[in-house]
Parts: C-alpha cells; sequence; structure tokens
C-alpha cells in the first residue's frame, strides 16, 4: 500500500452506497431525459426485453415506457453485447465507442470455442457474416445455418457466437420495443446506424464517465464493469486530476474532484429494480449495495429476480403476478418501511402499467 493511499481519507460502507445511489439516480429521482440517462449511466443491463424500462422508472421523474420505446424505434438507442459479455441498451453514441473499447473481451471469449472454430478462418467469417446481416437482419439461427454451409465441420453455435464476438451485432426493432414482440434479427451497428465504429478508443474518457456514474470505484471495480483487464495505466494517467480514497479494507478508490459524496445518514427512499440491474453488478465488491448476508440471495441459478432497495441496500425480490406486485423481503421490515415500499411499488405501477389493477402484497419473508 502507498503513502498516498495510508494517507487517504476512509470511506465507509454507508458513504459509498450514498455516493453509488447518487451517482445512479436512486436516491432522489432525476429529471434527465431517457437518452440522457441512458448516457450518464454507460448503458443499461437488457438480458431482457423489459429490464432497461424498469431501470429508468426507478430513476427518472416523469418517464413513460414510450419514451425509451421511441428512441430504440429512431436508432438512438440500441440493444447490442458489450459488457460482461451481455446485451446493454445503449445511445448510438456509446454503441460505436464501448464496443470498440470492450473487443478485446469478446476476442477473450471466442478462444472458449477453440476446439468447434477449428479449420475456420475467422477473418473469412467475419466478412461474410457482415455481408450476410447487411443484406437482411438475420437470426442466429439463419446465421448458423448460413455460416455451416461453409465450414460443415464446425460446431454450429461456435459459428454464430464467432460471428457475434468479431462483429458488433445489434439487434433490430420491433425487438426490444415496449408492448411488442419480436425475435432476435441481427445487423451490424454501422449499418443500422449509418455511420462507423471508432476505431481502438483509449479507455481514459470511459474511466472518468464509470467514475461519474459509478464511484468512487477501484481499478478492479471498472475491470469487473467492463469485463476487462489492464485497467491500471489510464487510472495512473488520470491520477493527478482525480480525488484518491480507500475503502474500510484499505482498498485504493479514485473519483472525480466534484462528484456529489452525500452525508451516509442521507434518506434513501425504496427503489424496485429489474434483474440483473448495473447497479448491482458493477462493482468487484459489491458490499457497498448487498449486505454481505444476502449475498446470492438475488439469483438461483441461471434464474434472477427483480430487486428491491430499502434504505439503499438489496432487502428483497419481487415479482408481478397475474393481478399482483408481490414483494419478498429478506427481513422484517418496519410499518413506515412497508408503507414506503408500498407507496414506491403504486408508483413504479402507475408509471408502468398504467390502468392495470394490481395489488400489492407482502409474501412470506424468505429464510436464509
Amino acid at each position: 500500500m502507498t503513502k498516498t493511499t495510508t494517507s487517504a481519507p476512509v470511506l465507509g460502507l454507508r458513504a459509498l452506497n450514498r455516493a453509488t445511489l447518487d451517482r445512479q439516480l436512486l436516491l432522489r429521482r432525476s429529471g434527465l431525459s431517457a437518452k440522457a440517462a441512458v448516457g450518464h449511466l454507460l448503458g443499461l443491463q437488457a438480458q431482457n426485453v423489459k429490464p432497461p424500462y424498469y431501470a429508468l422508472a426507478a430513476r427518472l421523474d416523469g418517464f413513460t415506457p414510450e419514451a425509451l420505446s421511441e428512441l430504440m424505434a429512431d436508432r438512438e438507442v440500441v440493444r447490442i453485447v458489450t459488457m460482461r459479455s451481455t446485451i446493454h441498451t445503449h445511445t448510438a453514441e456509446d454503441c460505436l465507442t464501448l464496443r470498440p473499447l470492450v473487443q478485446p473481451a469478446r476476442d477473450r471469449e471466442l478462444t472458449n470455442f477453440r476446439k468447434g472454430l477449428e479449420g475456420v478462418d475467422l477473418d473469412r467469417l467475419a466478412v461474410l457474416a457482415r455481408e450476410l446481416v447487411e443484406a437482411e437482419p438475420r437470426t442466429m439461427k439463419q446465421l448458423r445455418e448460413a455460416l455451416l454451409a461453409e465450414w460443415p465441420d464446425a460446431d454450429p453455435q461456435a459459428l454464430a457466437i464467432a460471428a457475434r464476438c468479431r462483429l458488433p451485432l445489434v439487434q433490430v426493432t420491433p425487438r426490444g420495443l415496449w408492448g411488442r414482440s419480436g425475435q432476435v434479427a441481427l445487423t451490424t451497428a454501422e449499418h443500422w446506424l449509418g455511420r462507423p465504429a471508432e476505431s481502438g478508443p483509449a479507455p481514459d474518457a470511459t474511466v472518468l464517465r464509470y467514475l461519474a456514474a459509478f464511484g468512487p470505484a477501484s481499478v478492479k471495480d471498472m475491470q469487473t464493469w467492463a469485463g476487462l483487464t489492464r485497467l491500471r495505466d489510464a487510472f495512473e494517467r488520470l491520477r493527478p486530476q482525480l480525488r484518491i480514497f480507500r475503502d474500510q479494507n484499505g482498498v485504493e478508490l479514485f473519483d472525480l474532484p466534484d462528484a456529489p459524496r452525500p452525508a451516509e445518514d442521507t434518506p434513501a427512499p425504496p427503489r424496485f429494480l429489474p434483474e440483473f440491474d448495473n447497479l448491482l453488478l458493477s462493482h468487484a465488491d459489491r458490499t457497498r449495495v448487498v449486505p454481505k448476508e444476502y449475498w446470492g440471495r438475488s439469483w438461483q441459478g441461471n434464474q434472477a429476480y427483480c430487486t428491491l432497495l430499502v434504505d439503499g441496500f438489496l432487502a428483497g425480490v419481487w415479482r408481478l403476478t397475474a393481478d399482483a406486485l408481490v414483494v419478498e423481503p429478506f427481513g422484517r421490515l418496519t410499518k413506515a418501511q412497508r408503507g414506503d415500499v408500498t407507496a414506491e411499488g403504486e408508483r413504479m405501477l402507475a408509471t408502468l402499467h398504467p390502468g392495470t389493477p394490481y395489488d400489492i402484497r407482502f409474501g412470506t419473508v424468505v429464510p436464509h
């Protein structure tokens, strides 16, 4: 540990929690537009269609699902595999810069499928796949079948994944639109957006944006968020213009000098978040939001649950049934907390499901 680190101010768990919630627009609702919020947050986790809408409903004042849906229909935001090899909803601008930034991770991912790609010329595959999806959007099944005709001895799934790793493939609408259904069909980001991607951008600007949305944070935190390694050099280049803190374990944390760091007793209202919300996935040490005793409670196997924050921390899960919003807390809520959770639930339902009669029920406390 360096002298600078040992002398740096310590940020306790609740101070980190409140700072992160403020950056994530979860301490109070923001008046940002949907597009500005997607940009500020560096994208929204979007493995499924609905989570980005729930993510913005929890963060923005006056949000309507049509606001995001229209951006997607107008190609101002897109769905594409980026950080952590998962689908995110990004602004068009971020799609063209963040995807090239995380390309090394997509290249590493491809090595997992080396056995199924023996004898496959990956450069030629990328050219063929680009021609196919730019002629017309293709499903993964159509892409597999077309590429298999060229390399019949290869693993079909590996061929399609190779195309997804080598090319920035976006999901075309109507997939992702609110209240619409559509299978996943893909084309290149450049073709869909009508302009080229940035070639190999330096990470420095993204480090600053990451800190604005997720800080204060360590190098390892950002590497976890991005699914990248070797970001230390970028942080060191930026060190002179950043503030340095440390957490309770002595881990060095970087932050923007003027970024908000609210007092740890700042009230944090309840929030209903979708499954896989970036708040829960974007730090190596998630205790700033997830109490240790609740680690692993928001998913089971490959099934992730929608999550509930109370006093700024993960406190339970929730789900919508045919006629009710069912809240299952991990611990006992006070009468006042239950009242606040109910009010927030009513607001969420009015935002995303206006006119649909839902009861709000508290399920059995989920046992340890």
